[in-house]
Parts: structure tokens; C-alpha cells; sequence
């Protein structure tokens, strides 16, 4: 059994936390973006489409430095937050957190704008032509329709905020306890002298965890649409 330095377990418990809140603030956000997306049409889809999905091509370095001119002290949305509630995203793990969020946001929005446009429409026509207001349709068909995308999109942003690397170290720099989190550990550990058992170990308990994150996803939406398939059955 792997025994782990404390080191090794504020970094493990970190990135949990990080990962758990990023994928608990972008996901009604995606939700809502995944819809707007499959059912919408207005001009400059394409331009919403591209910005959504920028985080994917781009250096994550990238994406972190915007997310540091933005929401740094002296940045439009920072400065305003933290001369108003004296609240900062800088050099914490909510900032950590964010970052997450932004990189992983694009995997969920797919996922869930996948499971959208599998919906039968004709479905949520016969609600509408029976009296169903726009939002009972929408959370009683689309959304529950949708949950196999809606629970694999998060679980899939829960398993890329675990290896988020590049937009955190830039945005919320490497400061162990606040901000390291398995990845950033894990690059402070190939740095350091003698670090070699430690960084081989920080990596097989990310991979582990990814495996697992990915194994969660492929089961949960199994069985959300075999849940699906029964009532469908038993109607």
C-alpha cells in the first residue's frame, strides 16, 4: 500500500476541493450554454461557439494570464471585487478553482449539448400541445432526457480539473497549502532533488484517479439511461 507524506495528502485533498467546486459553479453555466448552443439560433452562434470551446486549443498559459489581467487586484472584474467586498481570487485556492473551471468548461458544455440534440423534440411538442408551460417542459422532458450528458459533462470536468496545470500555476501561482494542488506538487517534486519517489507516486495517484473519474462517467450514464429506458418502458 502507498503511504503518503502529508505533503502528498494536502495536495491529494486540495485538488479534490478544487475540482469538486469548479465542476458545483460551471455546471449550471454549462447547462445553460450546452442550450443555448443545441436549441438557439441568433447571429454570431459561431463566434459563441468558438470563444466556449477556445480553452481547448489554446495554451492553457493563455488562459491563465487572461483569467490574471481580468481578476487581478488592479484587473476590471479583481479590482471591483476586492474594493467592493474585499474579496480576491489571487494566490487562493478559489482562484485554483476557477481556473479549473474555465479549462474544464468546454468538455462539459460538449457533452452536454451532445445529449440535447439526441432528444426527440417531438417529445417535448406533445408536452407543449398539452398545456406545459416552456420551463415545465424543460425540466421535466429536456433536462431529465439530458441527464446521461449532464452527469458524463461533469464528470469529465471533475477529472480535468484534477490535471489542471498551466492556467493554475499562472493565475494562482505554486504556494503549497493554498494553491499546490496534484499536478503543481507534482512539478515542484520533478524540480527538487531527490523528489523522484515522490513525483512517481503523486503521478500514479492522478492516474488512478482519472481512471476512476472516467470509469464513474461511463457507469453513471449507463445506468441514468437504462433509469431512463424503464420509465420510458413502463409509460
Amino acid at each position: 500500500m502507498i503511504e503518503l507524506t502529508p505533503i502528498e495528502i494536502e495536495a491529494l485533498w486540495l485538488s479534490l476541493k478544487v475540482a469538486f467546486w469548479s465542476v458545483t459553479i460551471s455546471l449550471p453555466f454549462g447547462i445553460a450554454a450546452a442550450y443555448l448552443l443545441a436549441r438557439a439560433r441568433f447571429p454570431g452562434k459561431w463566434l459563441v461557439d468558438g470563444v466556449i470551446h477556445l480553452p481547448l486549443v489554446v495554451p492553457p498559459v493563455v488562459v491563465g494570464y487572461l483569467l490574471l489581467i481580468s481578476f487581478g487586484k488592479r484587473g476590471p472584474i479583481g479590482g471591483w471585487l476586492y474594493d467592493t467586498f474585499e474579496f480576491t481570487l489571487i494566490f487562493t485556492w478559489k482562484g485554483a478553482a476557477v481556473a479549473a473551471a474555465v479549462m474544464a468548461f468546454p468538455l462539459m458544455v460538449r457533452a452536454v449539448r451532445l445529449s440535447l440534440e439526441a432528444i426527440d423534440r417531438g417529445l417535448e411538442a406533445a408536452a407543449r400541445t398539452l398545456g406545459a408551460s416552456e420551463f415545465r417542459v424543460l425540466f421535466t422532458i429536456t433536462l431529465p432526457l439530458a441527464a446521461p450528458g449532464i452527469v458524463t459533462g461533469a464528470v469529465l470536468a471533475f477529472a480535468r480539473s484534477l490535471g489542471e496545470f498551466g492556467a493554475t500555476i499562472t493565475f494562482v501561482s505554486n504556494i503549497p497549502g493554498e494553491t499546490q494542488t496534484l499536478p503543481l506538487a507534482l512539478y515542484t517534486m520533478t524540480q527538487a532533488p531527490g523528489g523522484e519517489a515522490q513525483a512517481a507516486r503523486l503521478a500514479l495517484i492522478s492516474i488512478a484517479i482519472a481512471l476512476l473519474a472516467l470509469a464513474a462517467s461511463e457507469w453513471l450514464a449507463r445506468r441514468v439511461h437504462r433509469k431512463l429506458r424503464g420509465e420510458e418502458m413502463a409509460q
